[in-house]
């Protein structure tokens, strides 16, 4: 009886502290002008439409937001609009990121406990801070949308739509701090001679010269055979980024300790590691220029792909080469470095049509076609890369060609160059 009267007595003291234990929670948010990450803000100008942006660090996020957001998966990117043209214009914020979060879902995640009043404060900030969609002509907006976290970069487009028009599209690249990515970044050009680069002006050139390319890449001694090359990309670097990003592809993380490290976690527990790095391989006498993957449900699935700027251009475009598999496992590999390595999947033909369907979803490419020039491979008598992985595969290049604004599924030109093999032979034991 004496118990049940104490545990009363104690609910009813706790009840009555909850209105002075919620006020010792205090929020209090910096101003945008008295933080400095404006002055990292890039500008891109689409004819009369000027759009800016910056993603704060860390440390600026918690001062603005008198929270460490990022702890709590929370992304704050701030954009600013420019409408100089005579029509109105809508933001699509799904491009920036398809998953963004609600500035009332985004404050909720980082309440505090029994936060009372300050809770209120800061779903008023995040409110007040979001940007407004919708752009009337001559207007200027600008605030931030709440995106998921992302590591070492942040690539994302800004899509601007108008009733009966194409709509407006800029892309956005940031290196983050903290992160060592693989390669190099989107800055990056290899320095060829004049002398060295092959200028090619019609798709008859374009194709004899993607045919003679070599079957695979290369281990690092330039001769060792690697995955096949069985991918060409024809366009700007900014206009083949933006397919990318929007379909949710990655940088990989460079080999150092800690992205090994997370690597074996995840490998142990099952889970997932957007970044996971990539074991490097060769072409023109370097490892890949743009190492990019798209995770699936654990570090032991992921498509990834690596790219080379290579020594021509058609009609004045850059041509990337590389090719595209897809990891179905991880195994120890029995040596120090590396420790661990992905097995792919021998039906490496089925990772280039994932990446053809993939990449016309972000209707960026207007063009695409198969090339000879990898050799046909058979179950039965497959190829082997460094690793010792047998692969298969019709013989054919995926060529993609693209373009810095939205394309429809009927507008896309199919060259008419190569016609894939019954590919159902991959599912049977013997010859097609």
């Amino acid at each position: 009886m004496k118990t049940a009267k104490k545990e009363k007595a104690v609910f009813f003291f706790l009840l009555f502290c909850l209105p002075f234990l919620s006020s010792c929670a205090q929020y209090s948010s910096m101003e945008l002008y008295q933080s400095g990450f404006l002055k990292r803000a890039q500008t891109k100008t689409n004819g009369m439409v000027q759009v800016t942006a910056v993603v704060p660090t860390r440390e600026e996020s918690a001062r603005l937001f008198g929270r460490f957001v990022s702890e709590t998966g929370v992304q704050p990117v701030w954009i600013r609009i420019r409408n100089n043209e005579q029509v109105p214009y809508w933001l699509f914020a799904v491009s920036i990121d398809p998953m963004y979060f609600s500035p009332h879902e985004a404050a909720r995640k980082n309440h505090f406990f029994l936060g009372g009043f300050s809770n209120e404060k800061m779903d008023s900030v995040f409110r007040k801070r979001a940007i407004y969609p919708y752009i009337s002509p001559g207007e200027t907006v600008a605030g931030f949308v709440y995106t998921r976290l992302d590591q070492g970069v942040k690539a994302f487009t800004v899509d601007l739509k108008s009733p009966g028009r194409k709509g407006k599209s800029f892309f956005f690249y940031f290196e983050l701090p903290g992160f060592q990515a693989d390669s190099p970044g989107l800055e990056f050009r290899p320095k060829y001679k004049d002398a060295e680069v092959v200028n090619l002006e019609s798709l008859a050139q374009l194709r004899k010269w993607i045919e003679g390319l070599p079957p695979s890449v290369f281990g690092k001694d330039g001769v060792s055979h690697a995955d096949p090359m069985n991918l060409v990309l024809v366009g700007r670097v900014d206009d083949i980024m933006p397919a990318f990003t929007m379909r949710g592809w990655k940088p990989a993380e460079s080999a150092h300790f800690s992205a090994v490290w997370k690597t074996i976690k995840s490998f142990v527990f099952g889970s997932q590691y957007r970044y996971s790095p990539f074991s490097p391989q060769y072409l023109y006498g370097r490892k890949q220029d743009l190492a990019l993957q798209k995770a699936r449900e654990t570090i032991n699935e992921r498509n990834h792909l690596r790219l080379w700027f290579a020594p021509a251009r058609f009609k004045g475009l850059p041509i990337l080469v590389g090719q595209i598999s897809r990891d179905i496992g991880v195994k120890l590999t029995g040596r120090i470095s590396p420790l661990t390595t992905h097995v792919i999947d021998p039906e490496v033909d089925e990772a280039r049509w994932y990446l053809e369907q993939d990449l016309v979803m972000s209707q960026r490419v207007y063009m695409l076609g198969l090339c000879k020039g990898v050799g046909y491979s058979s179950k039965l008598h497959p190829r082997l890369n460094m690793q010792g992985e047998p692969y298969y595969t019709d013989g054919l290049r995926l060529v993609l060609f693209f373009t810095d604004r939205p394309i429809s599924f009927d507008e896309i030109r199919v060259l008419d160059w190569e016609t894939p093999k019954d590919v159902r032979y991959l599912h049977k034991d013997v010859e097609p």
